[in-house]
Order: C-alpha cells, then sequence, then structure tokens
C-alpha cells in the first residue's frame, strides 16, 4: 500500500473533496485525523472507517486549536507524516458590495489557515527528522477569477505563492510541499446545483474541454500521489485537475 504506517492530517475532511482525501489514503494505509468544525459529520466518518482514524473538532484559523490538533494527532498516532490543508469557505458579494467583515473571514480560514496548519505539522515533521509531505488544497481560481468571489480568490492567488514559499523554506528538511489546483468537482453543494439546474451544468461544460465535471476520489488520487515515496523529487508544483480548462480560450458545445 502507498501510504502504509505513515499519519495523516486532513483539515475539513469531514464532507467533499476532503472526505473524498480521507478515504483514500485510508485505502492506501494510512492512518488520518480529521480536522473539521463538523463534529456531526466527522464523527460518522470515524464510525465508517474504523480505528485507524480519528477525528478533532477544531477551527483552522484558530493558532492554539491548529496546534492542540497536531498534538493531539501525535499523542494518538505517534507521528505526522502527511498534512492536507483543504477546509475552506466561500462568501459570495461583487467586489463593490462586499464587506471587510466577510473578506476577513474568508481569508482567516483559506490563507491564513494553511499557514497555520502548515507551520504547525512542519515543525513537528522537523522535530521527528523523517521528513514529511504537506499538500495545501488550491483551485483554477489561483489563475483565473469569478468577479463575485472576490475573497476567494485571492486567497487561492496566496495558497499559490505560499505553497512555492513553503517549499523552498522546508526543502532543506526533506519537507516537500505542494498544491492540488482543481477545476469544477461533484462535490455535493456542486452536484444539487447542477442536477436541478441545466443552464449551471452547461455553464460549467462548457467551459471544460474534458466534457464532465471531475469526481472528490479523482483529487484525492492526486493528493495520494503527492503525499507518497511516488512523487519524492516534486515539491513547490500546483497540479491543476481541471478537464483542461486553464488551457481553454473559447467554449466548447455542450451535447
Amino acid at each position: 500500500m502507498r501510504l502504509k504506517d505513515q499519519v495523516a492530517l486532513v483539515t475539513g475532511g469531514a464532507q467533499g473533496i476532503g472526505l473524498a482525501c480521507v478515504e483514500r489514503f485510508v485505502e492506501d494505509g494510512s492512518k488520518v485525523a480529521i480536522l473539521d468544525l463538523d463534529s456531526e459529520r466527522g464523527n460518522q466518518v470515524v464510525s465508517r472507517l474504523g480505528h485507524g482514524t480519528m477525528f478533532i473538532h477544531g477551527d483552522v484559523g484558530d493558532k492554539s486549536a491548529v496546534d492542540d490538533a497536531v498534538k493531539q494527532v501525535v499523542s494518538h498516532f505517534g507521528a505526522l507524516n502527511i498534512a492536507v490543508s483543504n477546509a475552506a469557505i466561500v462568501h459570495s458579494a461583487d467586489f463593490l458590495d462586499i464587506e471587510e467583515q466577510d473578506f476577513d473571514r474568508v481569508l482567516r480560514v483559506n490563507l491564513k489557515g494553511m499557514f497555520l496548519v502548515g507551520q504547525a505539522s512542519a515543525r513537528r515533521m522537523v522535530k521527528q527528522e523523517s521528513g514529511g509531505a504537506i499538500i495545501n488544497m488550491s483551485s483554477v481560481n489561483a489563475v483565473v477569477a469569478i468577479p463575485n468571489q472576490v475573497p476567494y480568490v485571492v486567497a487561492k492567488g496566496g495558497v499559490a505563492q505560499l505553497t512555492k514559499l513553503m517549499s523552498l523554506s522546508l526543502a532543506a528538511h526533506n519537507i516537500r510541499v505542494n498544491a492540488i489546483g482543481p477545476g469544477s468537482i461533484l462535490t455535493e453543494l456542486l452536484e444539487s446545483v447542477v442536477s436541478s439546474d441545466d443552464a449551471a451544468r452547461n455553464k460549467i461544460l462548457s467551459r471544460t474541454p474534458m466534457g464532465r465535471i471531475g469526481t472528490p476520489s479523482e483529487v484525492a488520487s492526486i493528493a495520494s500521489f503527492l503525499a507518497s515515496n511516488d512523487a519524492s523529487y516534486v515539491t513547490g508544483q500546483t497540479i491543476y485537475a481541471d478537464g483542461g480548462r486553464l488551457g481553454l480560450n473559447y467554449t466548447v458545445p455542450v451535447s
């Protein structure tokens, strides 16, 4: 198994892409801790997946909560080898209308949270002297932009640079830092939209050359690769899983 005897921390792992990463890591032999605010879903995941998993209730934007989560992981599993920063929130508003508190709230989770999780995890990995892998969940919106997703787009742009910076700072400690930039992925939220709104579905597909929406498990497969020794010479990179979207400068017909 690709991640046998490894210990991973996945933020926002109670649902969506984070949950898919948790499930894939367990399948690949890793022990996994989930850090999330949704205790009900998080505990349900642990009940389903078994003793090789644990749930920690915590806010990634709170340094003390993040530091405590890393301590709990090490206390429970004995080490920390992989950290996946996936937790994120959104707030929709046009640039002229967005409120300062909403801008700050999104960046606190989506950018500051990745800094805090990355730093706390890396400090533990350095202490272990065994290296490690950190994966930041970015987005195609680190490159392109959606006008009414102001703080989300800004945060993802910051994640791209944070990933590069971390990779350079931590290379000497044998800690690799990479990011994944998903395009449109069929999470529960998106599925609820496209299943009832043909116009929304067609809009997504018109910008996707592969002609379909991606799945959380496809993103988790990339996370598994980046966390493993198969990616031992890969650091500072963002892998965009977008069905060809970023290379497109026209729309495609939708059947």
